[in-house]
């Protein structure tokens, strides 16, 4: 087939068979990275509604600080691996660390529903999937390159991580607010970033195979990360505690 392509079809229309095979490759890999990255919040919120909802597992989980410790390693480790060790994984392995990061990560979130009513995490959930589309949709469709942007939204986002991590020995409201603030801008914009970056990466595969689903898991892992902290913190803001 390859050497009819090249002997009989005019150059113009070769041109637009890659085209369009390069649109559909680039449709179903998006779609992919949204399929697998909402599957992963509703892992996530699955599994937390389940856990806060059962007393004894979450008394296991939060008043042991072994059981508690292990988890937040594990979910750290799950991730770093994921994101390092992605060129040496297959795609179904690096699929299955992603859903178990998103269920150890909704093991851990289930303490959302301790602190605060489940009505303001529902209207906090829906007001961050509305931020989170549009921005997303900005970050696709927009021309201006956001490298540069992204660049100093990822330092600023190191700089309140230090922040927060002093602050727990301070225990300052005022600077909590301020961070909390700057977390909700922070991940507004990541998302954007994100968006486009992933768009970009995407463009350029010419076929589905494990190598390309890898990337889309990937890029679906951060659009995930970014969902859920932009979720969190706005419920400092948005939720009610009880």
């Amino acid at each position: 087939m390859d050497n009819y392509n090249r002997n009989y079809q005019s150059p113009s229309y070769g041109v637009e068979s890659t085209s369009t095979n390069v649109s559909t490759v680039f449709a179903v890999l998006m779609r992919k990275v949204y399929v697998w990255m909402t599957l992963a919040l509703a892992l996530s919120g699955l599994t937390a509604y389940y856990v806060a909802n059962d007393y004894n597992l979450l008394s296991a989980i939060f008043s042991n600080q072994a059981v508690f410790w292990v988890l937040v390693i594990a979910e750290f480790g799950l991730v770093i691996g994921l994101s390092a060790a992605i060129n040496r994984l297959s795609f179904p392995v690096a699929a299955i660390m992603f859903a178990a990061y998103s269920i150890i990560n909704g093991v851990l979130l289930s303490s959302i529903f301790v602190v605060y009513t489940e009505t303001s995490i529902a209207t906090t959930f829906f007001v961050t999937a509305g931020t989170f589309a549009t921005m997303a949709v900005i970050g696709s469709v927009t021309k201006m390159d956001l490298t540069k942007m992204g660049s100093i939204l990822l330092m600023a986002l190191i700089g309140i991580i230090i922040a927060t991590l002093v602050n727990l020995f301070l225990h300052n409201e005022t600077m909590n607010i301020i961070i909390s603030a700057l977390g909700v801008l922070i991940f507004t914009g990541l998302t954007a970033y994100d968006a486009q970056k992933i768009k970009a990466m995407m463009l350029q595969a010419d076929q589905v195979n494990d190598t390309t689903q890898k990337i889309a898991v990937l890029g679906a892992l951060s659009l995930y990360l970014d969902f859920i902290n932009l979720f969190l913190y706005l419920l400092r803001f948005l939720g009610n505690r009880k």
